[in-house]
């Protein structure tokens, strides 16, 4: 994986993508077989974070110290970006202290600032928009439950969010079949929309858009879902659990799904809103190892962009 940043799966090509599961695998291995590997010994990691985070950051944090280096946390409310100071500027200073910077934040546009700016790598760590490194982490997990994921079908169910998004973009340069069911005007970002269509001619993976969750998880072999209300619309909360109720993840959808089927949820689960607790904690949940397995892709990040 040869590029200065990773803003979004949509920049990634299918070989570096390859390259990272692949490398994931060898660190994961490494990890259980106590083997030390210290690449980046020496080098910062910054972690600005706008919104609040349990995996992202811990899984940030304690990736940079088994790789050997260092993680500096800095909420938005405690920097210079908190009062004011230009994102640019920002990236400028920060270019000349640190290895590399994680942002966390709500604008994508953000996000393409600070990367523009930089002379250092920028991970992105969630925008409202994109969240790639839960979906890579979340596709390397499927590898490890398939023997292959090339045309299994991926059902993603409730909104259209930074989660659906990435794995639009994740599907298509994996070869994963993808349906995504939502409500009317919950639906994909447009211009995500955009770009997936333009993809999809030249790739393997495929997707589907639906209002309807029981056809979208039709014979599925994984079924998807995410809080219906995410952070920065606690708003709209009460008017989403009206919209959403027919899109919870329970035994009565994901029977229409393939007999043996797979759930996953990239966390925080709101229990029994959009995911009910019986599946959650059942044989077919594979939703913790998604969550370890966003420590082990993460790793790999850091070792390709900062070592």
């Amino acid at each position: 994986m040869k590029r200065k940043d990773l803003l979004s799966i949509y920049s990634l090509t299918p070989d570096e993508i390859r390259e990272l599961l692949d490398r994931t695998k060898l660190l994961k291995k490494w990890l259980k077989e106590n083997v030390s590997h210290k690449p980046l010994d020496g080098k910062t990691l910054g972690m600005i974070f706008h919104k609040p985070s349990t995996r992202t950051r811990v899984t940030f944090e304690v990736g940079m110290y088994q790789l050997g280096g260092q993680a500096l946390f800095l909420s938005g409310a405690e920097i210079q970006l908190g009062r004011g100071e230009t994102v640019s500027d920002t990236a400028l200073v920060l270019s000349r202290y640190l290895n590399g910077v994680v942002m966390r934040t709500f604008k994508q546009s953000d996000l393409e600032e600070f990367a523009q700016k930089a002379t250092i790598p920028l991970i992105n760590g969630l925008t409202d928009i994109s969240h790639p490194c839960q979906v890579l982490s979340d596709i390397f997990t499927l590898e490890e439950k398939f023997d292959s994921i090339k045309g299994i079908k991926v059902a993603y169910v409730g909104d259209g969010n930074n989660v659906a998004n990435s794995w639009l973009f994740g599907a298509l340069k994996t070869g994963i079949n993808l349906s995504i069911a939502t409500p009317d005007n919950y639906s994909i970002d447009p211009d995500i929309l955009k770009k997936a269509k333009a993809l999809e001619g030249k790739s393997e993976g495929s997707f589907k858009i639906f209002t309807d969750p029981v056809k979208a998880v039709k014979e599925a072999d994984v079924v998807y879902t995410d809080v219906w209300t995410s952070m920065g619309k606690e708003s709209e909360r009460l008017e989403r659990e009206k919209v959403f109720r027919p899109y919870q993840v329970n035994w009565d959808l994901l029977k229409h799904a393939s007999k043996d089927v797979l759930v996953m949820h990239c966390l925080p689960a709101h229990r029994d809103e959009e995911i009910t607790s019986e599946v959650m904690d059942s044989k077919n949940s594979v939703i913790f190892d998604q969550a370890e397995n966003r420590l082990h892709l993460q790793k790999s990040i850091l070792e390709a962009l900062l070592g």
